[in-house]
């Protein structure tokens, strides 16, 4: 088995490379040794688990690392399937240092037992960008039509689209091949804005990678049948099915996957028209999601989606298939919600007209929804005009004799115009710098405070993140990651300070799962199984949860959290806190304490309330 991480460093600007090796044991996978490379040379770092190419499902994602342009700190993003193909490189990373002298197409490509061909070779982007499917469709039809006929085997390309030059959120896309076609199952490292990294700092647009490289991957079925019978009492398949059951089909809700189950259980949770809902009676919050998301948008996906098995999986085996699609719109949960009820859109034509536009420009989808959704509320309350923004409407945002298909429609037309707005700069939007910083701008330009309606985490001087979308304390806590889920996302009331604990026991768990290249649809066995595993296979199982351990304290050491510049986050907490008590019946002194305190000064109550997360997370992420 391996004894050592190989890592294939990458000057861009000279096209010079080298294979470092590090030893097992020093560095586990491609988020410590991630952290320590980002240190050391600002680099992008891409690369795969031990496991990958093993027996084990879920084991083969893409991890991406560095210090995010958006968020300011050390960011991890990672993408499903595609480190099965990188696998046949037999590295286990690479690392992106320096710049390219002009955009260019990364070629990485392996010969049996020969070395890593490296190649950069220069690309007219907008040319591309503007050609085909358009965008980073674009990109990786162009990649793959230059460059696919050297691999032996299929390769997997990796891309980026505009908003990587305009933004400071661009994401990485890419889709399996099959059959000499790039399939509509795209998947995004969207989260912490790598593609504009990749674009902006290494002048790298797109990356296309695979070989014929055979290494020693672990493929005994029986041996992990008897791991698996001894924890689980039963077979590895099996607890695999089990534990994906959301992803795939939930019988208990007659649907599937993040968006099928998520918004069959939210109930009064729903969030929509820029977290305005947060202020309504849970009665109209009810109605709402009944009405506009059962009856409607939910129905939609359920008929068109689950009803015709329109699922696939991400380019490696796995019996979750979370990948749901509606010809070649792919329907998850948080995508289709910020750029859907968040930004008043219910329709699923209108939805995936705005999404499609998002992922075609190459946006962090989540974030890009939040944006969308903030400045859409900003035209509704006549703040910001419609030529200031480059939109030639105002939107409908307000849950009043809303029309489902038609207003859905004309906020989705008015989201699409915003997309374009952000890209190209028109008006006053420039995003170049990030949100935060344009809409602190904006305010001064204003004479308003604009950020109050805009809900977002906060890091360092410019950093920022829309959080989750998910109405509980935990997407907003001062942890050194955010965006992900590194942290409690339940629905329980929990006090600040053991939620600060918590959200640590959280970030130790997910990073076994992404210092391994796990995907964590399969958490609810591999972030106890794998551990043992590695102890099985390498014999270090506890300097293993050491590393992890001291890994987290490492991220945590540049932990810039800023106290939340917006008094929409808030009203989040607070109004989390009124529904605890008011609709789900929980009391105690923690939540007496806490909702007397909101009620009474909002402001100084939110600042004890994130410090008191803040102490709980630096007591748990500690060197010793």
């Amino acid at each position: 088995m391996t004894t050592a991480l190989k890592v294939l460093m990458i000057e861009a600007g000279s096209s010079f490379y080298r294979i470092n090796r590090y030893k097992l044991g020093d560095f586990w996978g491609p988020v410590d040794l991630g952290l320590h490379l980002a240190g050391k040379h600002n680099s992008l770092n891409i690369g795969v688990g031990l496991l990958a190419g093993s027996i084990f499902p879920g084991s083969n994602r893409l991890i991406v690392n560095g210090f995010s342009p958006c968020w300011g700190g050390f960011f991890i993003s990672s993408m499903g399937g595609a480190g099965l193909v990188f696998d046949n490189l037999g590295i286990n990373m690479i690392s992106l240092i320096g710049r390219a002298p002009s955009p260019s197409v990364l070629y990485l490509n392996r010969h049996h037992g020969e070395e890593v061909e490296v190649k950069i070779e220069p690309v007219d982007l907008w040319k591309v960008w503007d050609s085909g499917r358009k965008g980073t469709y674009g990109m990786m039809e162009y990649t793959y039509q230059n460059f696919g006929d050297k691999f032996s085997n299929t390769p997997r390309i990796l891309a980026t689209g505009p908003a990587s030059i305009s933004t400071d959120f661009g994401a990485i896309g890419s889709a399996p091949i099959k059959k000499e076609k790039i399939s509509n199952v795209d998947t995004w490292a969207g989260r912490g804005g790598f593609g504009s990294k990749m674009l902006q700092q290494h002048n790298i647009a797109a990356i296309i990678y695979g070989g014929t490289y055979i290494d020693e991957d672990f493929r005994d079925r029986k041996v992990a049948d008897v791991w698996f019978e001894d924890k689980y009492q039963k077979k590895m398949a099996a607890k695999d099915i089990e534990a994906t059951t959301k992803y795939r089909f939930d019988p208990n809700f007659e649907t599937g996957g993040t968006f099928g189950v998520n918004y069959a259980t939210l109930g009064g949770r729903v969030i929509a028209f820029n977290y305005k809902s947060f202020e309504w009676p849970e009665q109209k919050r009810l109605a709402m999601h009944q009405n506009l998301i059962v009856e409607h948008y939910l129905k939609q996906f359920n008929e068109e989606t689950i009803s015709k098995k329109q699922q696939f999986n991400c380019g490696e085996p796995c019996v979750a298939v979370c990948k749901k699609m509606n010809d070649h719109y792919k329907k998850d949960y948080e995508p289709y919600q910020t750029m859907g009820p968040l930004s008043g859109i219910f329709d699923q034509r209108a939805a995936e007209k705005v999404n499609h536009h998002a992922d075609m420009l190459g946006f962090d989808a989540i974030s890009v929804g939040g944006v969308i959704s903030w400045l859409m509320e900003c035209l509704d309350r006549k703040l910001l005009l419609p030529e200031e923004l480059g939109v030639s409407k105002l939107p409908v945002f307000t849950l009043d004799n809303f029309k489902v298909e038609k207003d859905s429609k004309h906020n989705s037309e008015i989201a699409i115009e915003l997309l374009n707005s952000i890209i190209h700069k028109k008006g006053l939007v420039n995003l170049s710098e990030g949100a935060r910083k344009f809409g602190r701008r904006l305010s001064r330009k204003k004479g308003v405070n604009l950020l109050d309606l805009f809900v977002f985490a906060s890091f360092g001087r410019n950093g920022w993140m829309v959080p989750n979308q998910y109405w509980t304390p935990g997407v907003l806590s001062p942890m050194p990651i955010m965006g992900k889920y590194y942290m409690n996302y339940g629905n329980e009331f929990i006090p600040p300070r053991e939620l600060g604990h918590q959200n640590a026991a959280r970030f130790n768990k997910e990073l076994i799962l992404d210092n391994l290249g796990f995907c964590r649809f399969h958490r609810n066995w591999a972030e106890e199984m794998m551990p043992e595993v590695i102890g099985e296979l390498f014999g270090l199982e506890e300097k293993f949860l050491n590393n992890i351990s001291h890994t987290a304290n490492r991220i945590n050491s540049r932990n810039a959290s800023v106290f939340w510049e917006s008094k929409r986050n808030f009203e989040l907490i607070h109004s989390f806190l009124k529904r605890q008590h008011e609709v789900l019946g929980a009391s105690g002194k923690e939540l007496d304490h806490w909702l007397q305190y909101f009620d009474k000064d909002q402001k100084a109550a939110a600042i004890d309330y994130w410090y008191e997360i803040h102490k709980g997370v630096h007591e748990s992420l500690r060197e010793f």
